[in-house]
């Protein structure tokens, strides 16, 4: 993955989240601070956001932030859903954030094993 292929998904996300700004019931955070970045970070907002376009999921929005302050839990991802804790994952990578879409956004069921906080 170079800097133009990460250019394409940052721009996809932003459209995405324009067109769904007023109906998001879902918010997934990724940190992309050095450390995230190091970890792979990249490579897991990819994975969430492939699979929120390809299960065409128009109330779920995927953007990033900076450094979480947990270098040895990244790459580190936080759920918002409205009324529930935000939940924070910890040492995400491409199969996992498969599973997080899968059981907690999809299903509704955290998967507790990867989870390093509930807030």
């Amino acid at each position: 993955m170079n800097l133009e292929d990460l250019k394409k998904i940052r721009e996809k996300a932003e459209k995405d989240i324009e067109l769904r700004q007023k109906k998001t019931r879902i918010k997934i955070v990724v940190g992309m601070g050095t450390s995230g970045i190091a970890a792979g970070a990249r490579e897991v907002l990819k994975t969430f956001v492939e699979e929120i376009s390809n299960r065409n999921l128009l109330d779920v929005v995927v953007t990033q932030t900076g450094e979480k302050g947990l270098a040895s839990q990244e790459p580190m991802i936080e759920i918002f859903e409205e009324g529930k804790p935000v939940i924070v994952y910890g040492n995400i990578d491409k199969k996992k954030a498969q599973g997080i879409v899968e059981n907690h956004i999809v299903g509704g069921r955290p998967v507790m094993e990867y989870v390093i906080e509930a807030k």
